[in-house]
């Protein structure tokens, strides 16, 4: 079995609200689930692109933390 892996992304939305994916990984699959709302996702490709895609999407949440 693989081993677990987890990163994060997160966006503050335009109220100061944070609002976060996780994103775990086990060899070449990644799940994806938001800390704010539960939505969940399967990737393969890309998961981080898909995080921030579902954080402005249905979050309104696009200001990077990290300032990029």
């Amino acid at each position: 079995m693989p081993s677990m892996t987890s990163s994060k992304v997160s966006r503050w939305d335009q109220h100061g609200r944070e609002h976060v994916v996780q994103v775990q990984k086990a060899g070449i699959q990644r799940q994806l689930t938001c800390r704010t709302c539960g939505w969940r996702k399967n990737a393969q490709f890309l998961p981080w692109l898909k995080a921030e895609e579902h954080l402005t999407e249905a979050h309104q949440a696009t200001v990077d933390p990290a300032g990029g």
